[in-house]
């Protein structure tokens, strides 16, 4: 049962938890009713959170029928990379591009943390761990330019990501010991203030995630 304060919130990030784990399949149709039913709550804060998720890009409302998990297909992915790459080369090309007040000593080292722990996860290949750690670090290295909207937009491209990425991982699990690791490196880079060690380390993985990419789509699995 999910308590009832903020429960719209709540409901949508538990929605986006079962998207990104694979648990609820891009062919799978589900109404309000049945996710109400699901939690235990009733239907007007559902249908608030898969209008949010809708908005997010996450849901496909099928007309007098409810809902479907949206299905990414490889050049929805190569678009979104190059999204994030055009707002983050953007953002290297700024002088003073992090926040004086959020990049200190502290906020790396929380950084840090995520990036180990994704890293481990991403070596051992444990996906469940490695997503969740993964746009945390993301977020947290977003939020140091002190810029909500840029951080904003390109969690949700993230999201997006891995919800076209973790379709075919549930199909091909020997690939995620494949998955990039590069967080502590690029992490280091952004402290420094190296911008074009920073680009090429960016740079690198979004070329390592679009190869992944196209090799899932292209031996999708059973």
């Amino acid at each position: 049962m999910i308590r009832r304060s903020t429960l719209r919130e709540q409901l949508a990030d538990a929605l986006r938890e079962e998207i990104l784990a694979g648990r609820l399949g891009p062919e799978g149709e589900f109404t309000v009713r049945e996710i109400a039913e699901h939690y235990g709550v009733s239907a007007t804060p559902v249908r608030e959170a898969l209008v949010d998720l809708s908005a997010q890009g996450l849901l496909d409302v099928e007309q007098h029928r409810g809902f479907r998990i949206r299905r990414f297909t490889l050049d929805d992915f190569r678009h979104m990379v190059e999204a994030l790459g055009i707002v983050s080369d953007g953002l290297l090309a700024t002088d003073g591009v992090l926040d004086p007040d959020r990049a200190h000593h502290d906020a790396f080292t929380s950084v840090r943390r995520r990036a180990a722990a994704a890293r481990q996860a991403a070596t051992a290949g444990d996906l469940d761990v490695l997503i969740g750690y993964d746009l945390r670090y993301w977020r947290e290295l977003d939020a140091l330019t002190g810029n909500p909207h840029i951080g904003e937009f390109l969690d949700r491209l993230r999201v997006r990501c891995w919800a076209f990425t973790v379709f075919f991982l549930r199909r091909r699990p020997e690939l995620t010991a494949h998955l990039w690791a590069g967080h502590l490196e690029l992490a280091d880079a952004v402290e420094r203030g190296d911008r074009a060690d920073t680009e090429r380390l960016l740079a690198a993985h979004r070329a390592h995630i679009l190869a992944l990419a196209a090799r899932l789509a292209a031996h999708p699995g059973p």
